[in-house]
């Protein structure tokens, strides 16, 4: 079993993530040509019942395991380990097992009276097995997680994304000729065969390490520290007491997030409808917002989760420690990580908003919202590491109650700011960043007073310098470049010496060093022979 540092682990997420990412691209791209979008409406249709179901039965289960594991290796006790594992596994098992065997019976009912087509039924069967499958790789990705070992996570996503991609495209051709709604089902059995091949990577990983671990005869006094260590394992009712304690919190703040936008979703076109907006202009507003201008604004969020998933093993073991050093560490390189990845990406969608919009959706209308929005997309780069660490240090309560208190804000606010007509869905953009920037301050404030942690400011001074820098390289180069008669090409070429820019200035101010570049995977053994030179 190999152990990763912090940072090293935090990039092979990263790596995964991002590849994920753009593997997605290919099943948006293709599947509606097979299905058409009726067809990918079918397919979506059921997707928010299921994922409240899979909240239910995963939630914070992946969080709290890594948690409690990280724990139990760094106090020694590796059988502990293996029993948090055995015990998860029961749980989700069980409670996969219940909600698949209630779903299969109240399929025709849900789809029937709950949800508004009918056709959803066969993509609703299909997808039900899944619950199981889901919830024993959650419990071995935050086992994994919690011994600091990313490369079984990352392995198994990007496995599952492949076999998920080749799986549903081509079920989707075959069940096709039978109707719309079974090739809909078809690509939901693709995503299932994918979710069961990712789970069969993670277990053979697994057994991987027993065999290696197996191979270990343990000397004398190793065999009587192991038995000490058995002795004091706690009882499977202690586990399962301390799981619920730190998982219900997490899971209750996925459950808000869901339901928040649930809810915002209908506050939002009510609230245009008040304005005096169409329902046919209100939809294809919020539908800009959340299926266009939102999804750019994450895009760097693969190494936001990264640096989440990572974090929460990393401080939990600091913790059990008392190394109050190291977790103010880890703390101050995830925020600079979050902040110098998603910076760049925040100033060319702040200053090419229009020819972004024009050159991704041919559509420069929405750049307005993407313009308002693109520089307080910091607060959410920054979110998720905050979180993790509230999570990490046994304060997820007080994680879902910012979270909590956030959604009301943006829900007050739609109301109030959508409804009038002066603002219509620049309400909607108000509200969603005053949440982002109000949950954030909450997380930092919270954290703050909890471990005492103090923010690097002059680190934040650099990198909005920086950042300033590059906007202006970008801006003069997209409108003084000799290639205005080739708009994509002036657009690429702007983008390419700001970056340039950029990677001069985060490395003369500090914000980024050789020897984080010597932690890189590949990279960082490519650099260590170039520097040898």
């Amino acid at each position: 079993m190999n152990k990763q540092s912090f940072i090293k682990g935090t990039l092979i997420l990263l790596a995964a993530g991002i590849l994920n990412r753009l593997l997605g691209f290919i099943p948006r791209i293709a599947l509606p040509r097979i299905i058409g979008p009726e067809g990918v409406g079918i397919y979506q249709l059921g997707y928010p019942f299921f994922i409240v179901l899979v909240t239910i039965i995963t939630g914070g289960i992946p969080l709290a395991i890594a948690k409690m594991v990280a724990e139990a290796e760094g106090a020694g006790k590796r059988d502990a380990s293996k029993q948090i594992l055995h015990v998860s596994l029961m749980l989700t098992i069980t409670a996969g097992a219940l909600f698949t065997g209630l779903s299969l019976l109240l399929a025709p009912w849900v789809t029937g009276v709950l949800l508004p087509d009918e056709r959803v039924y066969q993509t609703f069967i299909s997808m039900t097995p899944m619950m199981i499958i889901i919830a024993v790789s959650s419990v071995y990705r935050g086992y994994f997680q919690g011994k600091q070992n990313m490369i079984p996570s990352a392995s198994s996503s990007v496995i599952e994304t492949i076999v998920r991609i080749i799986c549903m495209l081509w079920f989707a051709h075959l069940l096709m000729p039978k109707g719309i709604a079974y090739g809909a089902a078809g690509a939901m059995l693709g995503t299932a065969v994918g979710e069961l091949i990712g789970m069969i990577a993670l277990l053979l990983q697994y057994s991987g390490e027993g065999r290696k671990t197996n191979k270990l005869l343990p000397k004398p006094q190793e065999a009587v520290s192991e038995k000490k260590a058995q002795e004091d394992s706690p009882s499977n009712r202690g586990i399962l007491k301390r799981l619920f304690g730190i998982a219900l919190p997490v899971t209750g703040g996925k459950m808000v997030g869901s339901f928040s936008y649930l809810l915002e979703t209908i506050l939002t076109n009510r609230s245009l409808a008040m304005a005096g907006i169409a329902t046919s202009v209100a939809t294809a507003q919020y539908g800009a917002l959340q299926g266009m201008i939102i999804p750019l604004l994450l895009l760097p969020g693969a190494l936001t989760v990264s640096l989440a998933i990572s974090l929460v093993p990393s401080l939990s073991e600091a913790a059990a420690r008392n190394d109050r050093s190291t977790i103010h560490k880890r703390m101050n390189q995830s925020l600079r990580l979050a902040l110098v990845s998603g910076a760049p990406f925040a100033i060319i969608m702040f200053v090419l908003a229009e020819p972004l919009c024009l050159l991704l959706y041919d559509n420069a209308e929405i750049s307005d919202m993407l313009k308002i929005m693109a520089p307080f997309a910091l607060f959410l780069y920054v979110q998720s590491p905050l979180q993790a660490a509230l999570q990490a240090l046994d304060r997820p309560g007080r994680a879902l109650l910012n979270t909590l208190f956030g959604a009301i804000i943006k829900m007050s606010l739609i109301v109030y700011l959508a409804s009038n007509p002066a603002f219509g869905i620049k309400g909607a953009v108000i509200a969603i960043i005053v949440n982002s920037i109000a949950v954030t301050l909450l997380h930092g404030f919270s954290l703050s007073r909890l471990i005492g942690f103090r923010f690097r400011l002059f680190d934040y001074v650099k990198i909005a310098a920086v950042m300033i820098i590059m906007g202006a390289c970008v801006l003069y180069g997209y409108r003084h470049l000799p290639f205005s008669t080739t708009p994509w090409l002036q657009f690429w070429i702007s983008i390419a010496v700001g970056i340039l820019v950029y990677f001069i200035m985060i490395f003369m101010t500090k914000l980024v060093t050789p020897r984080d570049l010597e932690r890189v995977p590949v990279v960082g053994t490519w650099f260590n022979k170039f520097s040898r030179r």
